[in-house]
């Protein structure tokens, strides 16, 4: 016969005391004498007794549950993010819930409403101008915030896109490339970033930025302009993509139009996901760092629900991975 679960009242008859002084003891709402803990905690052992979470956010206020929003769970670079802030969340006891907007500012606000009451804080990825963010400081919830923000009092965690830019504007300058274009998504926040270390580049060197606009961020959007880019008039010899995702679409169809890699154009990205290495050629890109970014950023979160010190914002510096997708072009000194 199957041995019946252990109940809070089996616990407080065997310990001698109150359901109610086992259940603040269990959920940590108030500290009894050391007898009274060392009896209840020994005879939880005996009995094999496991709390309720649900009864316990009752009593606590607390979930013990972290939200975390991406943009689209798809991304490989969002999955590293995910990765990153689950494994530090597991290891402060917390269980993390996602919520993916599908790329779909529509869906942000009333996805991160409904979040907002079920979790002890989160951690926003965001396509929403900050100039319309006030709403969610209105939900008075603990929040770390994915990228740069100058305006909110909200902590943040960010790679230095700028810088990133332009360590790899450098390299394609370095390598001789002159017509240099960049392949962006100005719906993003972190676009702004990266085009203006592009130029802050270019400009040092007295050289031209072509720009082109892409409708999402992915392998589909880079495959469908490839054709407009490098069959116009005066095609790039460098591209630069806003991420890898855009940089390995683009790169599949330059080849289908029978463009050499990198012999007729370079291509770079960045994220550094982990699909670019295994491309033919392999993709030089921007690591921003997505793993590192996920755990800054909920290690970030942890500090303010759990009341310690935690810095306003985090910068994580980004690496520049070369590969055979960018190539010398009759280089000189820079």
């Amino acid at each position: 016969m199957k041995k019946p679960i252990p109940t809070i009242r089996d616990v407080a008859a065997a310990a001698g005391v109150s359901t109610a002084t086992v259940s603040k003891f269990v959920n940590g709402a108030q500290r009894f004498s050391p007898g009274v803990e060392a009896t209840i905690t020994r005879v939880i052992a005996d009995l094999g007794y496991r709390s309720n979470p649900l009864a316990a956010s009752m009593i606590t206020g607390r979930t013990r549950s972290i939200g975390l929003s991406v943009l689209d769970v798809a991304n490989p670079h969002f999955t590293s993010v995910v990765k990153g802030a689950n494994r530090v969340a597991q290891e402060h006891g917390y269980t993390l819930l996602l919520v993916d907007t599908e790329e779909n500012p529509d869906r942000e606000r009333p996805l991160l409403e409904a979040l907002s009451r079920r979790v002890d804080g989160m951690i926003v990825i965001s396509r929403i101008p900050e100039s319309e963010m006030d709403w969610m400081v209105a939900l008075e919830k603990p929040m770390v915030f994915f990228g740069h923000l100058a305006g909110h009092d909200i902590p943040w965690v960010a790679g230095d896109d700028h810088r990133g830019a332009c360590m790899l504007t450098r390299h394609l300058v370095a390598l001789g490339h002159r017509r240099i274009a960049y392949l962006g998504f100005s719906k993003s926040r972190r676009d702004e970033e990266r085009l203006a270390g592009i130029r802050e580049c270019l400009s040092a060197h007295g050289l031209p930025l072509t720009v082109h606009d892409a409708g999402a961020p992915s392998a589909l959007e880079g495959e469908r302009v490839c054709s407009s880019i490098m069959l116009g008039s005066e095609p790039p010899d460098a591209l630069i993509c806003y991420n890898d995702l855009m940089a390995l679409g683009f790169m599949k169809a330059a080849q289908t139009l029978g463009f050499c890699l990198p012999a007729d154009i370079s291509v770079a990205g960045f994220d550094n996901i982990q699909f670019g290495a295994y491309t033919s050629p392999p993709l030089t890109t921007v690591d921003l760092q997505s793993e590192r970014l996920g755990a800054a950023a909920m290690e970030q979160l942890i500090g303010q629900i759990e009341g310690k010190p935690a810095p306003a914002f985090s910068m994580i510096e980004p690496q520049l991975i070369l590969r055979g997708s960018t190539a010398s072009r009759n280089p000189r000194s820079v």
